[in-house]
């Protein structure tokens, strides 16, 4: 199973006041970049895996999708979501991402199965242990002409966690090691200890995505912008080194 950090109290305080939390889409600096490689969702049927407060399943209702169902393994993230006017083509439903079985999922509201046009999902991927699963499951539910949008932390920012250091003629400490191709689960301190997140390069969530057979259409290493920067300057030293890894692919 999933490690729920999110339905832990402590954790979900921290996470309630993060500007994403608090200001929604506008307050993910990755948004716009996530939004342009989004299809037209007018008529679409929409699946949001780890949807958290629900922010994106409702920008897609407002963006004309039929139908959203969003996805997610927190008791605490779905009961904030609910909070929201309800809306009957909006459908929460709480669901482990390692062991989702997304062709048989009750849809709820009489929701007839079928293919989703769009399955979208904002930093859950990192945490899943058993992603190649849940890829496959993805690449049979999708429509033919589907789209899977999604983001993860970026390998460089998940890759630290092996302890070790590279050391000079005369043993001094001059680089740590990283071990970026050492894939694997790397325990964080986040918000929380032990936060556990999954390390894996840009090749392997390239592979996984290619040997299910979805086409790539767009790979972004994101950071701040300047103009994000001189919003925020405290984001000056992270321009050394992406943030996010976005994906877009379709059937």
């Amino acid at each position: 199973m999933t490690q729920n950090i999110y339905d832990d109290p402590g954790f979900f305080a921290g996470y309630s006041q993060l500007p994403r939390s608090l200001q929604g889409l506008g307050g993910a600096p990755e948004w716009p970049s996530l939004r342009r490689l989004l299809p037209d969702l007018k008529g679409k049927r929409v699946l949001d895996l780890g949807c958290g407060f629900g922010w994106f399943c409702r920008w897609a209702r407002e963006a004309g999708a039929a139908r959203v169902w969003g996805l997610d393994v927190s008791e605490r993230m779905l009961a904030r979501a609910r909070t929201d006017p309800a809306d009957p083509a909006v459908t929460y439903r709480r669901a482990d991402l390692e062991t989702v079985d997304l062709d048989t999922m009750d849809r709820g509201d009489g929701a007839a199965p079928g293919p989703f046009d769009l399955i979208y999902s904002s930093l859950a991927f990192h945490y899943l242990e058993n992603l190649d699963r849940l890829i496959g499951q993805v690449a049979t539910v999708l429509d033919p002409a589907g789209w899977l949008v999604f983001s993860v932390e970026h390998p460089i920012c998940t890759a630290p966690g092996n302890p070790g250091w590279i050391t000079d003629a005369e043993g001094r400490k001059v680089w740590p090691v990283e071990r970026y191709l050492d894939e694997g689960p790397r325990s964080t301190n986040w918000l929380a200890e032990g936060v556990i997140k999954q390390h894996r390069s840009i090749a392997t969530y390239l592979n996984l995505l290619l040997d299910r057979g979805l086409m790539l259409e767009h790979l972004e290493e994101w950071s701040p912008s300047e103009a994000q920067i001189a919003a925020e300057p405290s984001w000056a030293d992270e321009q050394q080194r992406p943030f996010f890894l976005l994906i877009a692919c379709r059937r």
